[in-house]
């Protein structure tokens, strides 16, 4: 008897059912294609990295330290009284210190949104300090806000400036976005800040149930692990340890997830000066001389060296961190090494780009409509001044270039009025889809943020902040632990890129 061929899936077998898929805010999103299966060794920078820190909870401890060094420096006892609105600032902002303004850039350096003190600037005040020349951000005027970190001096200088000049007294805005980066920097120096956190970290850092089972996952598929941070060894061990230490009882400490561990590595000079490798004994610190050992701390180094030292060439190591600069921008430029981008605000840029489906449905309608109006436009300003020279020419002064009868002039006056009436009305109809684009924008915009809108984007455009990380970032996500859901072997691919002429 033949076999009859079954339907699949078979009831009670194979459940019908959807694969499933990892949430959005879980993803890892792709710039540039990465296999896994080519990488040898996965490197991690700790903070903001392996370390997702509780950002409010920061920034007020950063705030707080910062408002006691900038009295002691003589400034008044209103900086520890002022309101500090720590949900102000994101990162990719600009400080102009000569103006005491911070912006927001898009991809082509042009300043599109931008605030003076907690007050925003106008389109005109925009335009008229900003737009006339490129603005270059790596001049002495101006500093660049990409990180976590730095986002309590851009609340602090914002919420001083708005306070000083509302009680009339005079800012060096130079002066005090100096003192402010100075303070922050003594804060952190002098263990007022890290000596807090370390004392409390359940308050500051949130511990990711995940990461340890992550990492575990990337060695069992034959990667090697190592830590490469520029904090120093003290503090990397009282966090590593709240971390790691006691998640997997396969590993006795977190040093065992690790095959190789630098610590003080001083980024992004690392990347750029060749500076030597020290491995941290007992009592004493030697320079590295052999083969790296599994659980040694190592302090400092540089890229070749390190490099020499696992046996690796640049594109067999995937180098994971959170700093545009520091760890993506730099070790993308200076070496081959493979980048993968954490941006914490990645899980609410996401919701929010959900949530605002209908308003981007919205907005394309009208950038299409508007298309259609100024394809009207054209047309009905055209056919005025065609008419428009027909009769200059029938009623010349002297000969007539050609002849006509009055029934020829009345004939084009009536239809250059009705062409005039139809520019009217399809100019009236653009600036209403203008307005009503003005408006969705800002509605999508408040989704994201209250102040800035998107970190990625702005309007239409990439923002600063978005292009480096389109550039530089081969792959980005929230969190470490979000490649828990994906094979150590993984290929990532980056969507097809669609020119304009494309759509």
């Amino acid at each position: 008897m033949p076999f009859e061929q079954l339907d699949l899936p078979i009831t009670g077998l194979f459940p019908a059912r959807e694969p499933s898929r990892i949430p959005r805010t879980n993803r890892v999103f792709v710039n540039r294609n990465l296999r896994l299966s080519g990488v040898d060794w996965v490197g991690f920078d700790m903070d903001y990295t392996l370390a997702i820190y509780k950002q409010a909870e920061i920034d007020r401890l950063s705030i707080a330290s910062t408002a006691e060094k900038l009295i002691a420096r003589g400034y008044p006892t209103l900086v520890r009284e002022i309101d500090y609105p720590i949900d102000f600032p994101i990162r990719g902002l600009l400080i102009d210190k000569r103006l005491g303004n911070i912006l927001k850039l898009d991809r082509f350096k042009v300043a599109q949104k931008g605030y003076h003190g907690l007050r925003r600037l106008s389109r005109d005040e925009l335009r008229q300090h900003y737009q006339p020349r490129k603005i270059r951000p790596a001049t002495p005027r101006y500093h660049f806000l990409d990180t976590l970190y730095a986002l309590s001096e851009a609340t602090m200088y914002a919420a001083i400036v708005d306070a000083m000049e509302q009680r009339g007294m005079p800012v060096d805005y130079q002066a005090l976005f100096t003192d402010i980066r100075q303070s922050i920097d003594e804060a952190h120096a002098d263990g007022t800040i890290l000596n807090t956190v370390a004392k409390d970290l359940p308050r500051y850092v949130d511990r990711d149930p995940q990461l340890a089972a992550t990492l575990h996952k990337l060695r069992s598929a034959g990667k090697r692990l190592f830590l490469l941070t520029n904090s120093r060894w003290p503090f990397t061990e009282v966090m590593m340890t709240h971390l790691l230490g006691d998640a997997m009882p396969e590993y006795p400490s977190f040093r065992h997830y690790f095959d190789v561990l630098v610590v003080a590595a001083q980024k992004p000079a690392f990347f750029q000066e060749r500076r030597p490798l020290l491995c941290r004994a007992a009592d004493s610190v030697r320079p590295a001389t052999g083969p790296l050992e599994r659980g040694a701390v190592y302090e400092g180094g540089n890229l070749i060296e390190l490099e020499r030292f696992l046996g690796v060439t640049g594109d067999r190591v995937l180098y994971v961190g959170d700093h545009i600069y520091g760890d993506i921008l730099r070790s993308k430029k200076e070496s081959a090494w493979r980048t993968a981008m954490i941006i914490q605000e990645m899980e609410a840029e996401v919701l929010a780009h959900e949530a605002c489906r209908e308003e981007h449905r919205k907005a394309a309608e009208l950038e299409a409509e508007r298309e259609e109006h100024e394809d009207e436009l054209r047309h009905y300003q055209q056919r005025f001044k065609e008419a428009a020279r027909r009769l200059d020419e029938l009623t010349a002064k002297g000969v007539p270039k050609v002849p006509g009868t009055a029934a020829d002039i009345a004939a084009l006056e009536a239809e250059r009025t009705r062409a005039k009436r139809a520019v009217e009305r399809v100019r009236g109809s653009l600036r209403s889809v203008d307005q009503e684009l003005a408006t969705l924008e800002e509605t999508i915009d408040a989704r994201f943020h209250p102040y800035w809108g998107s970190l990625l984007k702005e309007a239409n455009e990439t923002s600063s902040f978005g292009d480096q990380v389109e550039e530089y970032a081969c792959v980005y996500t929230s969190r470490v632990s979000n490649l828990f859901a994906y094979s150590p072997l993984q290929s990532f691919r980056s969507p097809r890129d669609v020119l304009p002429h494309e759509l």
